[in-house]
Protein backbone atom coordinates (compact mmCIF):
# COMPACT_ATOMS: atom_id res chain seq x y z
CA UNK A 1 0.00 0.00 0.00
CA UNK A 2 1.35 3.36 -1.26
CA UNK A 3 1.63 5.78 1.96
CA UNK A 4 0.49 9.22 1.83
CA UNK A 5 3.27 11.83 1.78
CA UNK A 6 3.53 15.51 1.95
CA UNK A 7 6.65 16.95 0.77
CA UNK A 8 8.26 20.48 2.58
CA UNK A 9 10.70 22.74 3.23
CA UNK A 10 10.85 25.36 5.37
CA UNK A 11 13.26 28.12 6.50
CA UNK A 12 14.17 27.14 9.90
CA UNK A 13 17.58 28.61 11.62
CA UNK A 14 18.39 30.97 8.56
CA UNK A 15 18.66 27.44 6.19
CA UNK A 16 16.11 25.58 4.18
CA UNK A 17 14.89 22.20 5.79
CA UNK A 18 13.57 19.45 3.66
CA UNK A 19 11.16 16.85 5.66
CA UNK A 20 8.68 14.38 4.46
CA UNK A 21 5.35 14.26 6.19
CA UNK A 22 3.40 11.57 6.61
CA UNK A 23 -0.49 11.81 8.62
CA UNK A 24 -2.29 9.06 9.88
CA UNK A 25 -5.96 9.54 10.69
CA UNK A 26 -5.94 8.81 14.51
CA UNK A 27 -2.38 8.96 14.89
CA UNK A 28 -1.29 7.66 19.14
CA UNK A 29 1.24 10.02 18.13
CA UNK A 30 4.12 11.86 15.94
CA UNK A 31 7.65 10.04 15.23
CA UNK A 32 9.95 12.38 13.85
CA UNK A 33 12.88 10.25 12.64
CA UNK A 34 16.39 11.73 12.23
CA UNK A 35 18.82 10.01 9.73
CA UNK A 36 22.50 9.62 10.13
CA UNK A 37 25.75 11.06 8.89
CA UNK A 38 25.82 11.14 4.80
CA UNK A 39 22.17 9.67 4.46
CA UNK A 40 19.01 10.76 4.13
CA UNK A 41 15.33 10.31 4.75
CA UNK A 42 16.05 7.89 2.11
CA UNK A 43 17.36 5.16 4.67
CA UNK A 44 14.22 5.25 6.73
CA UNK A 45 11.81 4.16 3.69
CA UNK A 46 11.60 0.38 4.71
CA UNK A 47 10.83 2.04 8.62
CA UNK A 48 8.02 4.48 7.77
CA UNK A 49 5.52 2.31 6.42
CA UNK A 50 5.09 0.30 9.70
CA UNK A 51 5.32 3.22 12.09
CA UNK A 52 2.53 4.80 9.81
CA UNK A 53 -0.02 2.12 10.55
CA UNK A 54 -0.20 4.34 14.12
CA UNK A 55 1.83 7.01 14.23
CA UNK A 56 2.32 9.99 12.25
CA UNK A 57 6.28 10.32 11.01
CA UNK A 58 8.25 13.13 10.32
CA UNK A 59 11.16 12.32 8.66
CA UNK A 60 13.96 15.23 8.38
CA UNK A 61 16.91 15.86 5.63
CA UNK A 62 19.49 17.11 8.30
CA UNK A 63 21.44 20.08 6.62
CA UNK A 64 23.66 19.82 4.70
CA UNK A 65 22.30 16.07 3.65
CA UNK A 66 19.53 15.14 1.32
CA UNK A 67 17.51 17.71 0.12
CA UNK A 68 18.25 20.23 2.76
CA UNK A 69 20.48 23.60 2.47
CA UNK A 70 24.02 23.29 1.76
CA UNK A 71 25.39 26.46 3.16
CA UNK A 72 28.94 27.66 3.82
CA UNK A 73 27.89 29.99 6.53
CA UNK A 74 25.34 27.33 8.25
CA UNK A 75 27.05 26.26 11.50
CA UNK A 76 26.81 22.54 11.51
CA UNK A 77 27.31 21.66 14.85
CA UNK A 78 25.42 19.07 17.21
CA UNK A 79 23.81 21.94 18.54
CA UNK A 80 22.69 23.59 16.28
CA UNK A 81 21.78 20.81 14.11
CA UNK A 82 18.95 20.14 17.46
CA UNK A 83 18.21 23.58 17.74
CA UNK A 84 17.28 23.23 14.11
CA UNK A 85 14.98 20.36 14.93
CA UNK A 86 13.16 21.62 17.93
CA UNK A 87 12.57 25.16 16.08
CA UNK A 88 10.98 22.99 13.10
CA UNK A 89 8.81 20.80 15.30
CA UNK A 90 7.60 23.71 17.21
CA UNK A 91 6.78 25.34 13.96
CA UNK A 92 4.72 22.58 13.06
CA UNK A 93 3.24 22.60 16.12
CA UNK A 94 3.83 18.65 16.70
CA UNK A 95 2.72 16.96 20.52
CA UNK A 96 3.55 13.72 21.69
CA UNK A 97 6.54 13.04 19.87
CA UNK A 98 8.82 10.12 19.86
CA UNK A 99 12.44 10.96 18.89
CA UNK A 100 14.30 8.47 16.82
CA UNK A 101 17.95 8.88 15.19
CA UNK A 102 19.92 6.49 13.58
CA UNK A 103 23.43 7.10 14.03
CA UNK A 104 24.67 10.54 13.95
CA UNK A 105 20.91 11.09 13.95
CA UNK A 106 21.01 9.56 17.33
CA UNK A 107 23.77 11.75 18.86
CA UNK A 108 21.20 14.41 17.72
CA UNK A 109 18.63 13.14 19.54
CA UNK A 110 20.57 13.29 22.73
CA UNK A 111 21.49 16.22 22.82
CA UNK A 112 17.47 17.58 21.52
CA UNK A 113 17.15 15.55 24.95
CA UNK A 114 19.86 17.58 26.81
CA UNK A 115 18.59 21.20 25.29
CA UNK A 116 15.02 20.86 25.71
CA UNK A 117 14.07 17.67 27.87
CA UNK A 118 10.20 18.01 27.12
CA UNK A 119 10.39 18.38 23.57
CA UNK A 120 9.60 14.15 23.42
CA UNK A 121 8.07 11.71 25.51
CA UNK A 122 10.75 9.49 24.54
CA UNK A 123 13.25 8.52 22.31
CA UNK A 124 14.52 5.67 19.87
CA UNK A 125 18.54 5.54 19.07
CA UNK A 126 19.57 3.34 16.49
CA UNK A 127 22.99 1.69 16.59
CA UNK A 128 23.71 6.29 17.69
CA UNK A 129 27.12 7.42 17.62
CA UNK A 130 28.30 8.39 20.94
CA UNK A 131 31.55 9.21 22.77
CA UNK A 132 33.48 11.00 19.53
CA UNK A 133 35.39 13.68 20.00
CA UNK A 134 35.97 16.49 17.93
CA UNK A 135 38.08 16.60 14.80
CA UNK A 136 42.17 16.60 15.59
CA UNK A 137 43.06 20.56 15.16
CA UNK A 138 45.59 19.95 11.87
CA UNK A 139 42.40 18.81 10.45
CA UNK A 140 40.00 21.69 11.16
CA UNK A 141 43.32 23.83 10.25
CA UNK A 142 43.32 21.99 6.96
CA UNK A 143 40.10 22.44 6.13
CA UNK A 144 40.36 26.05 5.57
CA UNK A 145 42.86 25.44 2.53
CA UNK A 146 41.01 26.36 -0.33
CA UNK A 147 39.35 23.84 -2.41
CA UNK A 148 39.58 21.73 -0.04
CA UNK A 149 36.18 20.33 -0.45
CA UNK A 150 37.81 18.79 -3.60
CA UNK A 151 39.95 16.70 -1.57
CA UNK A 152 36.71 15.86 0.30
CA UNK A 153 34.73 14.52 -2.69
CA UNK A 154 37.91 12.47 -3.71
CA UNK A 155 37.78 10.35 0.02
CA UNK A 156 34.61 9.76 -0.87
CA UNK A 157 34.35 9.05 -4.28
CA UNK A 158 36.83 6.85 -3.43
CA UNK A 159 35.53 4.63 -0.54
CA UNK A 160 32.81 4.89 -2.68
CA UNK A 161 28.89 4.67 -2.02
CA UNK A 162 29.00 0.03 -2.40
CA UNK A 163 31.62 -0.67 -0.71
CA UNK A 164 30.08 1.96 2.33
CA UNK A 165 27.09 -0.32 2.16
CA UNK A 166 28.95 -3.40 2.44
CA UNK A 167 31.07 -2.11 5.51
CA UNK A 168 27.36 -0.92 7.46
CA UNK A 169 25.41 -3.94 5.95
CA UNK A 170 26.17 -7.56 7.46
CA UNK A 171 23.77 -9.25 4.59
CA UNK A 172 25.65 -7.82 1.35
CA UNK A 173 22.78 -9.14 -0.72
CA UNK A 174 20.19 -7.00 0.55
CA UNK A 175 22.58 -3.78 -1.36
CA UNK A 176 20.51 -3.10 -4.57
CA UNK A 177 20.77 -1.05 -7.50
CA UNK A 178 17.99 1.09 -5.92
CA UNK A 179 19.97 1.27 -2.54
CA UNK A 180 23.00 1.93 -4.34
CA UNK A 181 21.71 5.48 -6.47
CA UNK A 182 19.40 6.08 -3.03
CA UNK A 183 22.87 6.80 -1.30
CA UNK A 184 24.54 8.03 -4.13
CA UNK A 185 22.26 10.55 -5.57
CA UNK A 186 22.89 13.26 -2.45
CA UNK A 187 26.43 13.76 -3.58
CA UNK A 188 26.14 14.24 -7.00
CA UNK A 189 26.44 17.85 -6.53
CA UNK A 190 29.66 20.28 -5.40
CA UNK A 191 27.84 22.42 -2.62
CA UNK A 192 27.63 19.13 -0.43
CA UNK A 193 31.34 18.57 -0.14
CA UNK A 194 31.87 22.79 0.78
CA UNK A 195 28.92 22.11 3.68
CA UNK A 196 30.55 19.02 4.58
CA UNK A 197 34.12 21.42 4.83
CA UNK A 198 32.77 23.30 7.03
CA UNK A 199 31.26 20.67 9.42
CA UNK A 200 34.79 19.44 10.16
CA UNK A 201 35.17 22.56 11.79
CA UNK A 202 31.81 22.69 13.54
CA UNK A 203 31.31 19.63 14.91
CA UNK A 204 32.01 19.42 18.24
CA UNK A 205 32.14 16.26 20.27
CA UNK A 206 29.61 13.92 21.17
CA UNK A 207 27.97 14.51 24.45
CA UNK A 208 30.42 13.61 27.75
CA UNK A 209 28.87 10.84 30.42
CA UNK A 210 27.94 13.99 33.28
CA UNK A 211 25.44 15.48 30.42
CA UNK A 212 24.07 11.96 29.31
CA UNK A 213 23.55 11.26 33.44
CA UNK A 214 21.15 14.20 33.31
CA UNK A 215 18.75 12.89 30.54
CA UNK A 216 15.60 11.45 31.69
CA UNK A 217 13.46 10.69 28.99
CA UNK A 218 13.18 7.12 28.46
CA UNK A 219 15.21 5.47 26.04
CA UNK A 220 15.23 2.44 23.61
CA UNK A 221 18.98 1.83 22.13
CA UNK A 222 18.70 -1.11 18.93
CA UNK A 223 21.79 -2.01 17.88
CA UNK A 224 22.73 -4.43 15.45
CA UNK A 225 25.43 -7.64 16.77
CA UNK A 226 27.74 -6.68 13.78
CA UNK A 227 28.05 -3.26 13.31
CA UNK A 228 31.51 -1.94 12.67
CA UNK A 229 31.00 1.35 12.51
CA UNK A 230 29.43 2.20 15.97
CA UNK A 231 30.30 -1.14 17.93
CA UNK A 232 28.18 -2.77 20.35
CA UNK A 233 29.92 -1.58 23.31
CA UNK A 234 28.95 2.04 22.40
CA UNK A 235 25.59 0.84 22.70
CA UNK A 236 26.24 -0.55 26.40
CA UNK A 237 28.32 2.55 27.46
CA UNK A 238 25.15 4.17 26.54
CA UNK A 239 22.71 2.07 28.21
CA UNK A 240 24.74 2.50 31.72
CA UNK A 241 25.08 6.11 31.09
CA UNK A 242 21.48 7.05 30.09
CA UNK A 243 20.30 6.54 33.16
CA UNK A 244 15.72 5.35 32.41
CA UNK A 245 17.48 3.13 28.72
CA UNK A 246 17.01 -0.58 27.52
CA UNK A 247 19.28 -2.06 25.20
CA UNK A 248 18.22 -4.18 22.41
CA UNK A 249 20.59 -6.61 20.15
CA UNK A 250 19.91 -7.81 17.18
CA UNK A 251 21.71 -11.07 15.72
CA UNK A 252 23.27 -11.48 12.59
CA UNK A 253 22.81 -7.26 11.94
CA UNK A 254 24.85 -4.42 10.94
CA UNK A 255 24.63 -0.41 11.58
CA UNK A 256 22.08 0.18 8.83
CA UNK A 257 19.22 -1.57 11.00
CA UNK A 258 16.58 0.40 9.48
CA UNK A 259 17.38 -1.38 6.47
CA UNK A 260 18.38 -4.65 7.74
CA UNK A 261 15.55 -5.20 9.89
CA UNK A 262 13.13 -3.18 9.85
CA UNK A 263 10.21 -5.10 10.99
CA UNK A 264 12.20 -6.16 14.20
CA UNK A 265 12.64 -2.53 15.05
CA UNK A 266 9.12 -1.83 14.44
CA UNK A 267 8.06 -4.52 16.77
CA UNK A 268 10.43 -3.32 19.44
CA UNK A 269 9.69 -0.03 18.99
CA UNK A 270 5.96 -0.66 19.63
CA UNK A 271 6.75 -3.00 22.51
CA UNK A 272 8.39 0.05 23.83
CA UNK A 273 6.41 2.77 23.80
CA UNK A 274 3.12 0.54 24.81
CA UNK A 275 5.08 -0.52 27.92
CA UNK A 276 5.48 3.49 28.47
CA UNK A 277 1.86 4.16 28.28
CA UNK A 278 0.73 1.03 30.11
CA UNK A 279 3.57 2.09 33.07
CA UNK A 280 2.03 5.95 32.29
CA UNK A 281 -1.56 4.46 33.11
CA UNK A 282 -0.79 2.69 36.08
CA UNK A 283 0.71 5.12 37.90
CA UNK A 284 -2.31 7.90 36.89
CA UNK A 285 -4.18 5.11 38.76
CA UNK A 286 -1.97 4.68 41.60
CA UNK A 287 -2.81 8.55 42.17
CA UNK A 288 -6.49 8.38 41.44
CA UNK A 289 -6.73 5.44 44.51
CA UNK A 290 -4.27 7.65 46.53
CA UNK A 291 -6.42 10.45 46.50
CA UNK A 292 -9.84 8.58 46.79
CA UNK A 293 -8.28 7.05 50.03
CA UNK A 294 -7.04 10.47 51.18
Amino acid sequence: MEQAVLNGKQQINDIDVYYEWYPNEAPKGTMVLLHGFLSSTFSFRRLIPLLNQEYEVLSVDLPPFGKSGKSNSFEYSYKNMALTVIHLIEQLGLKNVTLVGHSMGGQIVLNILHLQPGIAEKAVLLCSSGYLKRSRLPLIFTSYIPFFHLYVKFWLARSGVKQNLQQVVYDHSLITDEMLYGYLQPFLEDDIFIALTRMIRDREGDLPEQVLAKIETPCLLIWGEHDRVVPLQTGERLKKDLKNSQLIVLEETGHLVPEERPEEVYSFIQNFLHAEQKAQASSEQAKTACSCEA
